[in-house]
């Protein structure tokens, strides 16, 4: 690898993205890029708010409605089949009948309820987290728009489509397959099922992805480095291969780019493939093979593997810390990256042309400088450089969706995790539960091989 000119490569992108000197970057703690909050109205203050990440209460206040308000209501939901949910949901011919009926109770309970539906699943994805397989993302977006204020909001602009509207996703994504949507025949439905499922998966995310973010779609392969949700520069990547090392969908911040990496061998190779055993016996073999061996007072055996060609983790890995393990990272096997089908690994992310992800990494949210930055590579030894910029790496699964080249796709699904989102949108839908986060187990991939 010509280390000198891929840094070169890599600080050419930083440039072309006007970055300031390397002073300027440097700061004593780490400077937050991730989607600021939206604001909210402040007429009507929330009437609940959330308890924690992982229960929410329902929020689904009753305000006071005109006829003419909830005339533009029914008008939205009718038309909001564009956005890829179903207009039934939200009881459009219960709130007919109360319009007919006029201003009064049965109005304000009824356009209430149908309104507040409507900015659940706008904001929050329709399918519910029992149908999310391996879904461990908590979308924040109820927590910077409130179901209460938003519709306090809605009846005080007295622009009820234009409030729905700001809840899409930003991704550019989205608009491509709303756009699909609208041009596929409604005969095709099929297609249109999987394009709408495809919608609500951007929906389950926060509405604004960052300034600047990895995504990677896992059954694409592909990692793209985005900035302005413009891509700067893509990888191909191999995942985990289908069943209990299946990648989990993840929203991670990075934290620092690790080059010359250790790697700790997990205890299922060290004890269970004898590993430990093999080697703690015979330092030379151990030093030769690029272990690390040490016998710990509780009789376990701890083998680390030294940084080098050889190391599992290749030359570098980006710091993520997270409950799964899951991270992304080099590989000596780089030959891998030429299969067509690349869920190969045990759940971690294998990235090619890592060197050049994590150097433009670096570039882009470190103090260092270029020259700083080559001698760290070139000195073999285990450095981390943390980020004065902390990036988003959201870690996705899309079966329909724009492949690296802005070109629309579908994609093999590779987990079987469709089939559940499928059955949920054919399903009447379910009132929200207030639950925000999975309860499936965490299944700890700390195996790179």
């Amino acid at each position: 690898m010509n280390v000198r000119g891929s840094f070169r490569l890599s600080w050419g992108i930083g440039l072309g993205l006007g970055l300031s000197s390397a002073a300027a970057l440097a700061a004593a703690q780490p400077e937050p890029i991730l989607p600021s909050p939206a604001p909210t109205a402040s007429a009507t203050p929330p009437a609940t708010v959330p308890v924690g990440p992982e229960q929410a209460p329902v929020d689904e206040p009753v305000l006071n409605w005109t006829v003419a308000d909830a005339r533009q209501l029914l008008s939205v939901i009718q038309g909001i089949g564009a956005e890829g949910l179903i207009p039934a949901d939200y009881e459009p011919d219960a709130l007919r009948a109360a319009i007919l009926g006029g201003s009064g109770e049965a109005l304000n309970a009824q356009a209430s309820k149908s309104l507040s539906w409507l900015i659940e699943d706008m904001r929050d994805g329709r399918t519910r987290m029992d149908s999310r397989v391996q879904w461990f993302v908590v979308d924040t977006d109820l927590d910077n728009s409130p179901t209460s204020a938003v519709m306090a909001q809605a009846l005080a602009s007295r622009d009820i489509a234009g409030t729905i509207q700001n809840l899409a996703p930003t991704a550019p994504d989205y608009a491509a397959l709303k756009a699909l949507l609208a041009a596929t025949p409604k005969a095709d439905k099929a297609k249109r099922a999987l394009i709408r499922v495809n919608m609500d998966r951007w929906r389950w995310l926060p509405r604004e992805l960052g300034k600047f973010y990895l995504l990677t779609n896992v059954p694409e392969f592909q990692l793209r480095l985005t900035v302005d949700n413009t891509i700067i520069r893509s990888y191909r990547t191999i995942v985990g291969k289908p069943g209990r090392t299946a990648t989990p969908q993840l929203a991670e911040v990075v934290e620092g780019v690790v080059f010359n990496p250790t790697w700790t061998v997990p205890q299922s190779i060290v004890k269970g493939e004898g590993l430990g055993a093999r080697l703690v016996g015979n330092p030379a073999q151990a030093a030769r093979e690029g272990y690390k061996v040490t016998k710990n007072k509780d009789g376990t055996i701890t083998v680390v593997q030294q940084p080098g060609p050889n190391n599992a983790l290749g030359f570098m890995k980006l710091d993520m810390p997270n409950e799964h393990a899951i991270f992304l990272h080099d590989t000596p096997n780089r030959n891998l990256f030429n299969s067509t089908l690349r869920a190969l690994s045990h759940g971690c992310i294998r990235t090619e042309r890592a060197m050049e992800l994590g150097m433009t990494m670096g570039i882009l949210g470190s103090g260092k400088s270029t020259d700083e930055m080559v001698e760290i590579v070139k000195s073999g030894k285990y450095t981390r450089v943390p980020m004065t910029k902390t990036f988003p790496v959201y870690i996705m699964y899309f079966t329909m969706a724009t492949d690296i080249t802005g070109k629309m796709g579908t994609f093999a699904d590779l987990y079987k995790r469709d089939a559940p989102v499928l059955a949920a949108f054919a399903a009447p839908r379910e009132p929200w539960d207030g639950k925000r986060k999975t309860t499936e187990k965490v299944i700890k991939l700390d195996n790179p091989l």
